[in-house]
């Protein structure tokens, strides 16, 4: 364990306690649990797959995870299974190689590396979303960049790259990324940024918890449908400048709790 003087705790906060604490790959990881996580982290995450089904990000494929609560080398996140179909039961507890920590014979997704090699790369990111939304697929393959033009997706404005996974392996593959060596590739692509597109593939989206990450997915697909209408209709779009990026950005922050809360009631609503 790396250690941390007062004042470096102070002033990092629990961002820079989490990336003092996550051990880098090949580090001895013994698979034991972290303990029971917070049963409101896993209603949560329960509560995050229905909804994103119900928000048109994902169907029967796509996963997301969380950063277990008690310890920053492990995530939380369901047993291969349709994500509309998930409950507390299903969840569990992965180290950052991604390799669940007591499978008791059930099978893990096998782009679970995705979310390791982004929980290892990134220290702030605190959950971890992998879709096949529709409407971003044709920006991952055309060079047409997706664009913020829309107040409540301005977290776009820091760029969306995609990750051409061909290049990443040096050849063809089943498109999948089933390897710790091309998770660690696509959180490179990622980078600092909170989305990045996986050319034919799908989506990379990451934020600092469950509500942040999940509001983040459903404008991410939301922008793509609306930018996709507006290119559609000819003439040059109008996107959102930096400066307006950053204000509606800051000031969206602030009320994510509303469709979260809305979101959850639903799924609740309509098991």
């Amino acid at each position: 364990m790396i250690e941390m003087t007062r004042r470096q705790l102070m002033a990092g906060g629990a961002s820079a306690l989490a990336a003092a604490l996550i051990r880098p790959r090949g580090a001895a990881s013994q698979r034991t649990s972290a303990g029971p996580a917070d049963p409101q982290l896993i209603e949560d995450l329960v509560a995050a797959n229905r909804i994103l089904v119900d928000q048109g990000v994902l169907d029967g494929y796509g996963h997301v995870s969380v950063r277990h609560d008690r310890d920053p080398n492990r995530f939380l996140m369901s047993r291969s299974l349709a994500p509309e179909l998930v409950t507390a039961a299903d969840i569990m507890e992965y180290d950052l190689d991604a390799e669940p920590v007591d499978a008791r014979g059930r099978s893990s997704y096998l782009e679970r590396f995705i979310h390791g090699e982004i929980y290892r790369a990134r220290p702030d990111v605190r959950a971890v979303v992998h879709d096949h939304s529709p409407s971003v697929i044709p920006f991952g393959v055309t060079g047409a960049p997706l664009r913020p033009l829309y107040h409540m997706s301005a977290f776009l404005a820091a760029g969306v790259p995609v990750f051409d996974i061909r290049a990443a392996a040096g050849g063809d593959t089943d498109m999948l990324v089933r390897t710790p060596a091309l998770g660690r590739a696509l959180a490179q692509a990622l980078g600092p940024r909170p989305v990045a597109l996986m050319r034919g593939h799908g989506a990379v989206v990451v934020g600092p918890s469950l509500p942040v990450v999940v509001f983040r997915s459903v404008y991410t697909e939301m922008n793509a449908r609306l930018q996709a209408q507006a290119m559609a209709l000819g003439g040059p779009v109008t996107y959102l400048s930096p400066g307006e990026a950053q204000q509606a950005e800051a000031g969206v922050a602030g009320t994510v709790g509303r469709p979260w809360e809305l979101w959850k009631q639903r799924v609740r609503r309509n098991p």
